[in-house]
């Protein structure tokens, strides 16, 4: 038997089997399609996403093939300089187009020893106490301990499982493609400034090679939005704002996307989880989705994996749900709020106006910045230190840096008093001395995903915290 079977190897499948895979779970990725489309819907990392490789030893990885950004807000068109005090060590987003985070994710997967079977498309699902029974459209049948749904907005984990998702349907689609252009590049720059003062859901931006990204409003919305738009509609919703086509030719791959807006109403159903954009779809506004899904595999891997190994305590998996459904509504809100500030009637402009001026308050900017980016994001452990449910940033230690210490994906015990001890946990936690000017509490025990699960220095305190989240001490 398979101990996890992840449907879907997008950038949320892979992240959740490599965090499986540093706890030895038996992991096997099932991917429909026979090779990578090519196709980069995301196009980097925010400041938490950033965090979370660097907490797993990836981030050289991103930044060996990816430019850095500081652009504040991203937030419904309104562009911002970087608040100065956000709260973490990496105060930036790379720009790392989605098939490489998707080469990079797959690579670290297989290094540790994941199984990606590509052309393996889940067709249905049961489950037992034991176990889920998976068929594939071909009718072969997988047996494993737990299966994750990673495989998109129309999931069929999630269909197959029953899980209702409402929310909204699409009212507006834009047109998102890959392809060369014959017009002179100032003089596409040029215009499409023009057309962005009263359009901005229109881009046609430089990539690489001569190529453009290119971004257009549709005439409306689609049947079938599986299907791929054509060249010549793209040809024709360029004349429509810019009065040119700019000579498009040579698509590399085209897409449509909308603005539905849904949330599964549970991300566990027994054996059976969901993730990613199986759990959630909303615009991509702000670029906050494929962030989203890796953050979610982040917080879900080592519960999962602590289920597999027996010693998760109680509530631990359902506490997946509980910590990232409203992370995920908030996500699904701000973006409503983003499309109505696209808009291009006089109402959403004047509202982008004053949100503009506003942000020019840091106070709101700290605020807005520290929302898109996740970086802003707390669990609600309970009442206690100021510290708790939120991430730790990255501290200097006397010896090193905090994240050097978190690539294992184990709970880890910051002490700056030497006098506390995690013995009965030390196979789950490591206990590392060491002291920080940037930290003012006596110590912090850290979940693997580095959010805080205590803070203090009373031992008999400690001893109450830890079985919360790593289980009952071996003697």
């Amino acid at each position: 038997m398979i101990d996890v079977i992840v449907a879907g190897g997008g950038p949320t499948g892979l992240m959740l089997a490599g965090e499986l895979r540093l706890h030895g779970v038996h992991v096997v990725v099932l991917e429909r399609l026979t090779e990578p489309t090519g196709e980069s819907r995301g196009q980097g990392l925010h400041a938490r996403s950033v965090e979370v490789m660097d907490q797993r030893g990836l981030l050289d990885r991103f930044l060996a093939v990816s430019e850095k950004f500081q652009v504040g807000g991203l937030f419904g068109g309104i562009m911002k300089p970087w608040p100065d005090r956000l709260d973490t060590a990496h105060p930036y987003g790379v720009a790392t187009p989605q098939p490489v985070t998707e080469r990079l994710l797959e690579e670290r997967a297989l290094e540790l020893g994941a199984e990606i079977r590509r052309g393996c498309e889940v067709a249905g699902l049961s489950q037992d106490e034991d176990g889920v029974t998976v068929e594939l459209a071909d009718g072969a049948r997988l047996r494993s301990r737990y299966l994750v749904g990673c495989d998109g907005g129309r999931s069929t984990v999630r269909k197959r499982l029953g899980v209702g998702f409402p929310g909204e349907p699409a009212k507006v689609e834009t047109l998102l493609g890959v392809m060369e252009a014959t017009e002179d590049p100032a003089t596409i720059a040029a215009v499409v400034e023009e057309v962005r003062k009263t359009q901005l859901r229109f881009a046609v931006q430089p990539v690489e090679d001569g190529l453009y990204r290119v971004v257009a409003p549709a005439d409306g919305v689609a049947e079938d939005r599986a299907t791929a738009p054509t060249l010549e509609e793209f040809r024709t919703r360029l004349r429509a704002f810019a009065g040119t086509d700019f000579g498009v030719h040579s698509p590399r791959w085209l897409s449509r996307f909308g603005d539905a807006t849904r949330q599964a109403e549970r991300y566990r159903v027994g054996r059976v989880l969901l993730a990613g954009d199986a759990a959630h779809i909303h615009p991509p506004t702000g670029g906050q989705g494929l962030n989203l899904g890796v953050q979610d595999a982040f917080n879900l891997g080592w519960k999962l994996a602590a289920a597999v190994g027996g010693w998760a305590p109680d509530g631990l998996l359902d506490s997946y749900h509980t910590e990232r459904h409203p992370v995920a509504a908030a996500v699904l809100d701000n973006t409503r709020a983003q499309i109505t500030l696209l808009g291009t009637e006089p109402g959403p402009a004047a509202l982008r106006e004053l949100l503009s001026k506003l942000m020019d308050f840091e106070e709101v900017n700290w605020y807005v910045t520290e929302m898109i980016t996740a970086v802003g994001v707390r669990y609600d452990f309970g009442e206690g230190h100021e510290l708790l449910g939120r991430r730790m940033r990255d501290v200097g230690l006397k010896r090193g840096r905090l994240y050097a210490l978190m690539h294992g994906g184990r709970g880890l015990l910051l002490d700056q008093t030497g006098r506390l001890s995690v013995e009965g946990w030390a196979d789950r936690v490591d206990h590392v001395v060491d002291v920080s000017e940037e930290l003012d509490v006596p110590a912090v025990l850290l979940r693997p995903d580095g959010h805080v699960a205590w803070a203090g220095e009373d031992q008999q305190d400690l001893l109450g915290r830890l079985p919360r989240w790593f289980g009952t001490p071996v003697r």
